[in-house]
């Protein structure tokens, strides 16, 4: 998973920003215990700053255990980082920049999805995971 996580980076970095902006790493068969998944993550920062491509990619982390620190497995503000799969989100700071850059408080947007999350309740997620499969 690494070396295609390496592979990916470089390829994107490639990429002309107008034709491709971002990159999906999905493996429903490596890092399916959260755990490692969890671990694996710092080898994932490490391959940026290896390859030189700190402040230019980032890699957002999703999981379908996914557990923020400090929360119970089942809270519902781990189902903003959850997939079916494991999965990495490659991602260009600039468009990152581009995105954020008309919000007061860019983490507005996670406190948002957390209340979003929180309205919805463990109930009405499975109900949309349920239509959506």
């Amino acid at each position: 998973m690494l070396e295609e996580l390496c592979a990916e980076l470089v390829w994107l970095q490639a990429q002309d920003m107008t034709l491709c902006e971002t990159s999906l790493l999905i493996h429903p068969f490596v890092l399916t215990d959260f755990v490692a998944y969890n671990d694996f993550l710092s080898q994932c920062d490490a391959a940026l700053a290896d390859l030189g491509l700190e402040g230019q990619l980032q890699i957002a982390s999703f999981h379908p255990d996914y557990q923020f620190a400090g929360t119970n497995p089942d809270d519902i503000e781990n189902y903003t980082n959850r997939s079916p799969y494991p999965m990495l989100h490659l991602l260009r700071e600039a468009s990152i920049e581009r995105a954020v850059s008309g919000l007061r408080d860019s983490a507005e947007i996670y406190r948002r999805n957390v209340r979003t999350m929180r309205a919805l309740g463990i109930e009405g997620w499975r109900r949309l995971w349920d239509d959506g499969a």
